[in-house]
């Protein structure tokens, strides 16, 4: 136990500058510094990926279902009864009708392509909550027969249009007359406006009631499919089929994983480049470790050959300057996850006041989805950084601590 601290206390001791020559603390503390900064660009830089990963799907799952079904023909006939069923399906907490279809939009001499979905909004609180999302207006406005529409905030700036405006909804199908085929139209009032905060959706969508867009599409008494929502969300592609085998006939499944992969399978491949890429950063401040303990090595040739006289061990001097090594990895990574977290945790503040004064915003919502940068710290990331980092700065004493445990007391101190 005193051999472990007295090597302990000596390496320790090292890192202190000498009183002739402040150059090693110095250098000492540079490297220091190089892997702080490494392991807080990487913790930052994976934290905003996690987070970028988290509000993406939070915000596709607060307008998406968790999975929807609906009939091969693009129609379901026997809705009601088959809501009725999937609503007690074990794992299903929600089941809604919906009927979705492309049209044009228009209101006064702008035009607009759209998503028109025709909900029935009782119905659709239980599969997902548009009212936090709403910035005017109601769900419960859109009334049966009213010929209301909710529109995505981005498509409202598109089109001009505000609450209690007039827009015409123009539909695919057409009726034949004598001159040719007309496009169905129908004029809507704007009874509310809707912000996803991601600008694909909030460029597309316009929320009707699903009766009134049943009688634009000429559809029935017929729905598109239906959406469900699930207790457990990454249960979904088990779940959905499951409850669409149980209601028998031909179905198309489709659960938010599969529509959305795209999305999060580039996001995680992002994120493992990221982190290689920025682990070479990484690895550059942790080796600079070993220049710092070649000096080190150097200047101490004279007090290794002492502690060698005195009956050190090659050992006892190898684990001095490893623990000397490992000391500066270990208060650079801890410096670093302290800079990380930091910044991460105020990052989007850091942005806003960064935005303030050069005067534009960083991200576009027409090309990231959102207008924020979020992050979101992950232990596992952390400790996965910490781990790497460390093990690095260990490798990186190695050679210099090798190299003093070898050099031959006598001729330090002639060389002195």
């Amino acid at each position: 136990m005193m051999r472990y601290w007295y090597e302990g206390f000596v390496g320790l001791r090292y890192l202190r500058a000498s009183p002739k020559r402040g150059s090693l603390s110095l250098i000492a503390g540079i490297a220091i510094f190089g892997l702080a900064l490494g392991v807080a660009v990487l913790i930052v830089v994976l934290s905003v990926m996690n987070g970028f990963e988290e509000v993406l799907r939070t915000r596709i799952l607060s307008l998406t279902a968790h999975a929807t079904i609906s009939g091969v023909q693009g129609q379901v006939a026997h809705w009601r009864q088959d809501v009725g069923k999937l609503g007690h399906f074990p794992g299903v907490t929600g089941a809604a009708p919906y009927i979705e279809d492309q049209g044009m939009m228009i209101h006064g001499d702008k035009s607009s392509g759209v998503l028109l979905r025709g909900i029935l909004p009782d119905a659709e609180r239980h599969v997902v909550d548009l009212e936090p999302h709403l910035l005017s207006g109601r769900l419960s406005d859109l009334v049966e027969g009213k010929y209301r529409v909710i529109l995505g905030e981005a498509l409202a700036e598109e089109l001009g249009a505000k609450v209690g405006d007039r827009v015409v909804l123009l539909v695919a199908q057409g009726d034949v007359t004598p001159v040719g085929v007309i496009p169905r139209m129908r004029a809507f009032q704007v009874s509310g406006i809707l912000s996803i905060g991601m600008y694909e959706y909030d460029r597309r969508i316009a929320i009707v009631h699903m009766q009134d867009a049943a009688k634009l599409l000429r559809m029935g008494d017929d729905a598109t499919g239906i959406r469900l929502r699930f207790a457990d969300m990454y249960a979904a592609p088990r779940i959905s089929r499951a409850a669409a085998l149980a209601l028998g006939g031909d179905w198309e499944v489709q659960d938010w994983t599969a529509e959305h992969a795209n999305f999060f399978r580039s996001i995680s491949i992002t994120k493992r480049i990221l982190f290689f890429i920025l682990s070479l950063m990484v690895a550059v401040a942790a080796f600079n470790i070993v220049s710092t303990m070649v000096m080190v090595v150097k200047d101490k040739r004279r007090d290794i050959a002492i502690l060698r006289t005195f009956g050190s061990s090659p050992r006892s001097i190898l684990t001095v300057f490893i623990v000397q090594g490992s000391l500066i990895g270990l208060l650079g990574i801890g410096l670093g996850v302290l800079l990380g977290v930091l910044i991460a945790v105020n990052l989007q503040d850091l942005v806003h006041g960064l935005e303030s004064i050069v005067g534009f915003k960083f991200l576009d919502a027409r090309v990231y989805f959102m207008s924020d940068l979020p992050a979101r710290v992950e232990i596992r990331d952390v400790v996965r950084i910490c781990g790497f980092a460390f093990v690095l700065a260990c490798l990186s004493t190695v050679y210099p601590a090798a190299r003093a445990a070898r050099l031959p007391p006598a001729e330090s101190l002639r060389n002195d």
